[in-house]
């Protein structure tokens, strides 16, 4: 059975071949031409970008908490969605009413900017003759980086928005997202952590209860996400006169509609980059963030997901840059959600 050969980008081939460098690899490291050379490493390069996507890595919990859309073409540079609301009223009518009151729907469009994020990653001759000699692939790690890099920033955007490029993340006032006033236990404390099992079911209830109140039960959260502090301090904690239960199972249990409790390092009281209310100080303040999880709701928008480019040579080193476009979470319904600070 024959061995099939390890695909390469022809544009990774001709940058390699049309630089010095093609030479200086075919003469250094004795390949036939500086044709053999570049088809080499341009395999090498292929196998590192097919890499940097199949390895598995916990992603940014953005990524997997909030509905990720891409549907926006990637060249373009503004997204406007609407908004819409339903007008008028129904009335009694006579047989022969021909004043008819009319049901109409307004809509009100908001238009979001798309940004570029980049990166990139490299290797310099040294590296391609010490892989070379070693009968070893290209350091995959440099790649896998670039991408961890591109998606950590994504995952900031995401949560706490970018004011300087006007980009939105949940947590940014400009969304409207109603704020709920947390009730302060018999500790003097507004934090979960030193609150009773009785005051903490007593905060969820009144999330849940003005929800409803203000969209005539209309909108039904369906995922709780908490910093991760105050998830172990849930999961471990017993209601009391009970065996077993904990906190995180009634809730779980018992709240309507609720499907997914999760936990969030960046809604931690100290994750500055992610948090619009932490600090680095004693005065940081968690989030709780109660929302509905669906993309009719709010969507994480993407429009070009992490891309890499044919590879440059500058001088004696191949650099391969990489790019994601982001326009941030657009939450098209502002009441399916709410936030909690000082938990």
């Amino acid at each position: 059975m024959a061995t099939k050969k390890h695909a390469y980008n022809v544009d990774d081939k001709n940058a390699i071949l049309n630089s010095a460098l093609g030479g200086e690899l075919a003469r250094s490291l004795r390949f036939d031409s500086a044709e053999a050379a570049s088809v080499f490493f341009a395999r090498e390069l292929d196998y590192i970008k097919t890499r940097s996507y199949d390895v598995i890595y916990p992603n940014p919990s953005a990524l997997d908490l909030f509905p990720v859309s891409s549907s926006a073409d990637e060249g373009a540079e503004t997204i406007t969605y609407y908004t819409y609301d339903m007008t008028g009223r129904a009335k009694i009518i006579d047989n022969y009413d021909t004043d008819l009151p009319r049901a109409d729907v307004t809509g009100k469009p908001t238009t979001v900017r798309i940004e570029s994020l980049g990166a990139s990653y490299g290797y310099s001759v040294k590296e391609m003759r010490a892989s070379k000699l070693a009968g070893k692939h290209l350091e995959v790690q440099k790649a896998i980086n670039a991408r961890k890099i591109i998606d950590r920033a994504i995952n900031e955007i995401a949560w706490k928005g970018d004011d300087a490029h006007e980009l939105l993340g949940i947590l940014s006032a400009k969304q409207e997202i109603p704020l709920y006033t947390l009730a302060t236990g018999a500790s003097g404390s507004t934090k979960w952590m030193d609150k009773t099992a009785d005051e903490i079911i007593e905060d969820v209830k009144g999330m849940r209860a003005m929800i409803s109140r203000l969209t005539t039960d209309v909108e039904k959260p369906d995922t709780l996400v908490l910093p991760t502090d105050v998830f172990h301090y849930i999961s471990m904690t017993r209601l009391p006169q009970t065996e077993m239960k904990t906190v995180l199972e009634f809730l779980k249990d018992n709240v309507p509609d609720l499907k997914e409790i999760k936990s969030a390092a960046e809604l931690n009281c100290d994750r500055t980059e992610t948090n619009p209310y932490a600090s680095k100080d004693d005065d940081g303040q968690g989030v709780i963030l109660y929302y509905t999880n669906s993309p009719d709701k709010l969507t994480l928008e993407i429009p070009m997901p992490f891309l890499q480019y044919a590879v440059q040579v500058r001088n004696l080193e191949t650099i391969v840059p990489c790019e994601a476009r982001v326009a941030g979470v657009i939450v098209y319904y502002p009441m399916s959600a709410m936030i909690a600070v000082g938990v």
